[in-house]
């Protein structure tokens, strides 16, 4: 395959519109979605671009063995799974999807929150056993709450959009961004946050200064109880600290979408431990990694990357 043609590895299961988009922009591609390590570190010296999902690391070893690669493209919106200062030295571009799932990560954390506030789970399974508990489940209002945003980028501007129409108060922290308030959000400090939300909902990358943000000293922190969503990384929030909240009540209740570690059948004892508490919860509200994984998103993933590349 010529290195004239733009030729792709495509190197993760990917949603079939991409391939139209493709050939309309005039790139050749190889669609191999089970490949191996192994099979990309031999094949990956012939192609000048590289499109990966989710299933792909690519560090240091792997770009050692692209030496025509040009370009990456992430099918979504975090980028952690890319060595990007590795990627830099070589001039290689990386791109992502980050406005594709933007409104898909929006509705559902705004769907989580209202189905931990109005005991929507909870009353569901009760009455399903024959319990017709009204005062139990009474609820509360999603717009007598302050609710505070870390991160402002796509996904927490867009959150903040669906916010709004509750009535909600909403204080936003971005420590990359500048005069970022609007109509949606009020631009605050962290310690601002931290001293006023009622709800606090993650919107941030998964970095080394990120990772295990949400700990103990964190939590402890906060000037009254609150509510954690999380539909960033799982590895910003330790599961273990989220428990000792839960049990103290300075966590009201938690939405996560993701978790420190999604291979469930590998988690160590003391990540088995919170999960096994965090599953038997009523407080708690549980997705396997799917806030940005709509039928929608799927296909527009692939139309925001395209126009990138």
């Amino acid at each position: 395959m010529s290195q004239n043609q733009r030729s792709i590895l495509i190197a993760d299961e990917m949603h079939p519109s991409l391939f139209a988009m493709l050939d309309e922009a005039g790139f050749a591609y190889d669609y191999q979605p089970k490949i191996t390590r192994t099979g990309l570190i031999e094949q990956l010296s012939q192609f000048t671009g590289l499109i990966i999902r989710s299933k792909t690391t690519v560090d240091e070893e792997l770009l050692n063995h692209a030496p025509n690669l040009q370009f990456i493209g992430r099918a979504g919106a975090g980028l952690d799974l890319i060595d990007l200062e590795a990627a830099e030295r070589r001039h290689i571009k990386v791109f992502h999807a980050g406005t594709g799932n933007r409104d898909a990560v929006a509705e559902h954390v705004v769907g989580m929150l209202l189905c931990l506030l109005a005991n929507i789970l909870k009353a569901d399974r009760e009455v399903r056993q024959g319990v017709w508990d009204r005062e139990g489940n009474r609820g509360y209002e999603l717009g007598s709450m302050t609710v505070g945003l870390i991160g402002y980028g796509n996904n927490g501007s867009a959150t903040s959009r669906r916010l709004s129409g509750f009535g909600c108060r909403v204080l936003a922290y971005d420590k990359y961004l500048q005069n970022y308030g609007n109509e949606f959000a009020q631009e605050a400090s962290l310690e601002q946050i931290i001293a006023e939300a009622d709800v606090l909902s993650l919107h941030i990358p998964l970095t080394d200064e990120t990772r295990m943000m949400i700990n103990d000293d964190f939590i402890d922190r906060f000037g009254k109880p609150f509510y954690l969503i999380n539909a960033a990384r799982g590895e910003i929030v330790s599961l273990s600290a989220v428990v000792r909240g839960l049990e103290s009540g300075k966590i009201r209740g938690a939405c996560l979408d993701v978790l420190e570690n999604e291979k469930l059948a590998k988690l160590t004892p003391e990540q088995q431990a919170a999960f096994d508490y965090l599953k038997q919860s009523d407080r708690v509200i549980l997705t396997p990694h799917i806030a940005g994984w709509t039928h929608e998103s799927y296909v527009r993933i692939n139309e925001v990357l395209v126009e990138q590349l």
